[in-house]
């Protein structure tokens, strides 16, 4: 084989990595916004505050979350805002140039989609609201959570610990 023929072969799987990861990115962020959409405002959640959907093991709980996780960071000034908007959009950018340079395998993929899907969702929250709107409360056994988190922190989370255990395909 030619080396036109083997780079346009190295960028053909390089298009289908990345597509993998921008479709599990889109889904995770549908439905971090269609949760967002129903619980807050369909639910009335903002104005209710409180909604006991299994206790004590899930409920919804409003929390308009200024900061990064668990109100780390937080304050209302515009520039933290915009700062952990840039922050989170700087992180999609350095994920998208780590896949594209150094795919994983198909599980990393998807923990990179997921990873990317949820920041973008709370970049979307962070520029409508100002704030990301957190609701997902569980408590189990005794334990009482004070915090509340969506489905684009559970992304983010399952995300970044997916990239760490899915090494790159070449290290495996």
């Amino acid at each position: 084989m030619n080396e036109t023929a083997v780079a346009g072969r190295q960028n053909a799987v390089r298009q289908g990595t990345l597509r993998l990861v921008w479709w599990v990115a889109f889904w995770v962020f549908v439905i971090d916004q269609i949760s967002k959409i129903w619980v807050v405002h369909v639910l009335d959640l903002a104005t209710r505050l409180k909604i006991e959907v299994w206790p004590p093991f899930l409920n919804f709980h409003m929390a308009w979350n200024y900061g990064i996780n668990f109100g780390l960071l937080a304050g209302e000034a515009p520039a933290t805002r915009w700062i952990l908007i840039s922050v989170a959009l700087g992180i999609v950018l350095f994920v998208l140039v780590w896949m594209r340079r150094d795919p994983p395998g198909r599980l990393g993929l998807i923990s990179a989609g997921m990873l990317i899907g949820g920041a973008l969702g709370n970049v979307v929250d962070r520029v409508l609201y100002g704030a990301v709107a957190d609701f997902l409360n569980m408590s189990c056994c005794g334990f009482s959570n004070p915090f509340a988190f969506n489905v684009a922190d559970i992304a983010i989370f399952a995300g970044a610990f997916g990239l760490v255990i899915f090494p790159s395909a070449k290290n495996t």
